[in-house]
């Protein structure tokens, strides 16, 4: 166990493809032979680092994209439903008279899809967190910053009514 790095030995070496992955549980800034989730991931090169870096930050805009996408489909889904009301009864139902609407089990199914699919990439992304790595932990940031300046530019309520950053659980206790 080499201490000056903090790394885990020779326990992640490939037999026979040069020298062990370093993983370090405390805060690091190495670049080659780091390895991330697995053994196959293992970064020989800077090209390699950088383009482990670029797929970081794209797997954290793609989760902003899921949360938007959860949020659109919802959105899809009520105007369907009120689309519908209206060709029945002639006119729109007022907002707030109308009632909730109760997805079908296609669509619970399509709505479940999504969230299990934004929770996964979500796991990734803190397995990813966890190998302290500054240069990953910078391209997380730097990922959740462009897929939200993308994703979740959206139209803002007026007259006091709440954005839709505020009904996120990240914002607080949810």
């Amino acid at each position: 166990m080499d201490h000056g790095d903090h790394s885990m030995g020779d326990t992640m070496n490939d037999v026979g493809k040069g020298p062990a992955c370093k993983i370090s549980m405390l805060w690091n800034w190495n670049t080659i032979d780091t390895c991330f989730l697995s053994s196959t991931w293992h970064v020989r090169s800077s090209a390699m680092f950088a383009g482990s870096c670029i797929g970081v930050v794209l797997l954290v805009m793609s989760l902003e994209f899921l949360r938007r996408s959860v949020k659109e489909y919802d959105r899809f889904l009520l105007r369907k439903y009120t689309d519908r009301q209206a060709a029945l009864s002639g006119t729109p139902p007022a907002n707030c008279a109308m009632p909730g609407y109760r997805p079908t089990i296609l669509e619970q199914g399509i709505r479940a899809l999504l969230h299990m699919i934004q929770f996964a990439v979500a796991y990734f992304v803190m397995l990813l967190a966890m190998y302290y790595n500054g240069y990953i932990i910078i391209c997380i940031f730097i990922g959740a910053y462009l897929g939200a300046f993308i994703f979740q530019w959206e139209t803002l309520g007026i007259n006091g009514s709440q954005t839709s950053a505020v009904k996120e659980v990240t914002v607080c206790c949810g």
